[in-house]
């Protein structure tokens, strides 16, 4: 590999002129698949993990030649020897994508303390368990990247989502926490806020209640998974060192911060 026209390091490039390598959480679905792809056909060496299903996850990784990698990100031991091979096998992690979760949904009066804990472990402990083995390595090569996946709803708020909404909400409290303490170490952590994204959850809720989240969006569409894509390549790369703390949302105008 070689420096770009401009003479500056391209995105994925380290100064020992080998490719950085990006680690995805729920990185084999959804937004998660177009983030993994994006960051490969950006030059990044990719690894992705997955939950469960793991039919599609051999079949992403037959389509795409994106290694893939099955654990809990909510279980601390788990994310450590996970993220232990991960290295081992493309590289200290530069980029890390903190992408995984899951919904329960209920009204809180109806809600359970399961519902509760199963959304606060996989969206929000996630936070610490995938973040913790990765940020020593970041500060002591003087470089890294962390892009958190928050929502819409952590910004303001979802009736039926009390779990995920105060998840999220936490998600976007620990980047902003989190870039001031690591600045100086040539680590930046963001946060991106997607609003409603043409997912293959989304799309299979009933039309009419498609069209009436359509309504409520200015630009009159549901987002692609690709425009979140893009912004993490962005956030990812060598010319967003000055972008730190920050939370981008990307709504369609449907909710502006």
């Amino acid at each position: 590999m070689s420096p770009g026209v401009d003479g500056l390091l391209r995105p994925d490039q380290r100064e020992d002129d080998m490719a950085r390598t990006a680690l995805v959480t729920g990185g084999t679905r959804g937004i998660g698949e177009a983030i993994s792809i994006a960051l490969k056909n950006a030059g990044y060496n990719v690894a992705a993990t997955y939950a469960g299903n793991e039919e599609k996850a051999n079949a992403f990784k037959a389509e795409h030649g994106i290694a893939v990698f099955k654990w809990d990100v909510s279980d601390p031991q788990a994310c450590a020897d996970g993220i232990a091979k991960v290295e081992a096998e493309l590289g200290p992690v530069d980029v890390l994508v903190n992408n995984a979760g899951i919904t329960r949904d209920a009204m809180f009066h109806k809600a359970t303390f399961e519902q509760w804990r199963e959304v606060m472990s996989t969206n929000l402990d996630s936070m610490f368990t995938m973040t913790r083995p990765v940020i020593d390595g970041m500060r002591e090569r003087g470089f890294g990247r962390i892009i958190n996946i928050t929502s819409i709803n952590g910004q303001k708020g979802q009736m039926g989502q009390a779990n995920y909404s105060a998840a999220k909400a936490g998600v976007i409290g620990f980047t902003k926490a989190l870039a001031q303490e690591n600045a100086k170490k040539g680590v930046t952590v963001n946060a991106i806020a997607p609003g409603y994204i043409a997912t293959e959850m989304v799309m299979a809720v009933p039309e009419k209640v498609r069209e009436s989240i359509i309504a409520t969006i200015p630009v009159g569409r549901l987002g692609e998974s690709e425009e979140i894509a893009e912004a993490v390549v962005y956030l990812a790369g060598e010319k967003a060192g000055f972008v730190t703390g920050s939370t981008l949302t990307i709504n369609g105008g449907q909710y502006i911060t």
